[in-house]
């Protein structure tokens, strides 16, 4: 078949559906790319890098093209291309997720023991926000370190503080105490971890790439976006007490959360700050309407 002038970076499945994006994340969030080593991801991203620079090697085949990209957006970051560190990729969610919940669920008889899981978790949960955060916003080692540390412990007290609730609370509210520590847990780690997005904006582009600055407001909506999926991607496994059963939901609730919204998230130039909407109107008058932004995942 002749593949000249195909368009890898094109989406396969319509990414304005919830049911496009539900297939894309799929394929992403497929837990067996996790086993592959490195130079196999590093095969796929060269041959990535083939098509679009139109030099495909003879014989390939659009299957290997999709596998490929399948490959690459797994493991690679798609604002900068780097490869992602194994355990924050959204495809170690489900045996990592699974792992850390099973844990959790066992030892939660003593203090000691559900402080030291929910640090695991936490420190888990940081580690994915990190590595799915918008890359084009550059972050230092020492704001990393920061924000890991007001992130777990805030998110830890958070947690730890509802999990021990559940000792004196009524039967019924005690059943969704555990979720609830997730929810607010999330709600607290996600930012905090990608807190220089929202205190110096994250890059915003036109619908072509072309860069037209930094938004908070933008962050702040797509930081809200990620914390509804995680929210969302948590609940079947903490209102369950079997690990099967906790790994079934998550490999569908990891994909179906994640397609809640697009990940190349939309804002209106009318709702950015009304310095930058003016520079965007001074410049390009009516012909940008709306902003692009990686709300990330």
């Amino acid at each position: 078949m002749e593949l000249g002038g195909f368009d890898i970076d094109a989406p396969r499945w319509d990414q304005g559906t919830f049911m496009g994006r539900l297939w894309h994340f799929f394929s992403i969030t497929d837990c067996r790319t996790a086993l592959l080593p490195d130079a196999r991801l590093d095969e796929a991203k060269a041959l990535v890098e083939s098509c679009r620079a139109g030099t495909l090697p003879p014989g390939t085949t659009k299957e290997q093209l999709y596998y490929a990209k399948k490959l690459y957006d797994s493991a690679f970051h798609p604002d900068t291309g780097d490869r992602m560190n194994l355990i924050g990729r959204m495809s170690f969610q489900v045996p990592g997720g699974m792992a850390i919940t099973g844990f959790m669920l066992q030892f939660y008889r003593t203090v000691p023991a559900v402080v030291f899981w929910q640090w695991v978790n936490q420190s888990f949960n940081a580690l994915v926000n990190y590595t799915n955060r918008n890359a084009a916003s550059p972050i230092t080692p020492k704001q990393i370190g920061v924000a890991y540390v007001t992130a777990t412990s805030t998110a830890l007290a958070t947690a730890v503080g509802l999990n021990l609730y559940t000792k004196r609370a009524p039967p019924l509210v005690a059943r969704w105490v555990p979720f609830a520590a997730v929810a607010a847990a999330n709600c607290v780690n996600i930012p905090m971890m990608r807190q220089q997005e929202i205190l110096n904006g994250i890059a915003i582009t036109d619908e072509n790439g072309n860069r037209l600055g930094h938004s908070q407001k933008a962050a702040v909506k797509g930081i809200t976006q990620v914390v509804i999926s995680r929210v969302t991607m948590a609940a079947p496994g903490m209102s369950k007490r079997d690990d099967f059963v906790t790994g079934a939901g998550l490999v569908f609730m990891v994909p179906a959360a994640c397609s809640l919204f697009p990940q190349r998230c939309s804002m209106a130039v009318s709702k950015l700050e009304p310095e930058l909407r003016d520079a965007i109107v001074s410049q390009h008058g009516d012909a940008v309407r709306y902003v692009y932004f990686n709300k990330g995942l």
